[in-house]
């Protein structure tokens, strides 16, 4: 494998999954409720769009221009996945050894926050209590549960690096 592409999928990784847990642990800090805020998370998704664009923008640069598509998609993998592990890591810790009453918290707010929401759109009562029946049953804080949460992130990370992957490749030169 290229140095280059280790490298800085290596260190974008690295940043990446830092920001994410600070990221977390910002919000656990100032107030549990942003955790279904909606428009954060779009934020958040627009700073790792840019983070990826940055990375294989600057490892194109570095390789000189010269960059296909098996090692656009391998450079923002490694990140994608480095990145998904430190914040797993960090997620297990905070809320299975540091305080593991904030992931009760939160599911308490995320089940009042969708049962809000099902009732604004119009959702039977018999559905609304359905959906948060099964959501008391879940723990979506439990290590289990946000190791299974890694691997769907894995998934569209692998899914959305094939898109950045199409777009940052080299074009083939003409003859």
């Amino acid at each position: 494998m290229n140095e280059i592409i280790k490298k800085n999928g290596v260190s974008f990784g690295v940043m990446t999954g830092i920001l994410s847990a600070l990221i977390t642990a910002s919000i656990y800090a100032i107030d549990l409720n942003l955790f279904v805020k909606w428009w954060l998370g779009i934020v958040i998704i627009v700073v790792y769009l840019i983070i990826g664009i940055v990375l294989l923008t600057k490892t194109k640069k570095e390789l000189k221009g010269m960059f296909t598509f098996k090692e656009a998609f391998t450079t923002y993998f490694i990140s994608a996945v480095i990145g998904i592990a430190i914040s797993v890591g960090f997620n297990i810790l905070l809320f299975n050894v540091i305080d593991p009453s904030a992931k009760d918290s939160i599911n308490e707010i995320v089940i009042k926050y969708t049962a809000e929401t099902m009732q604004k759109f119009g959702a039977p009562s018999a559905a609304v209590n359905e959906a948060i029946k099964k959501m008391q049953e879940n723990n979506p804080y439990s290590t289990i549960e946000l190791l299974k949460g890694s691997a769907f992130s894995i998934a569209g990370s692998a899914l959305f690096g094939l898109l950045l992957a199409l777009i940052f490749k080299s074009k083939p030169s003409q003859e």
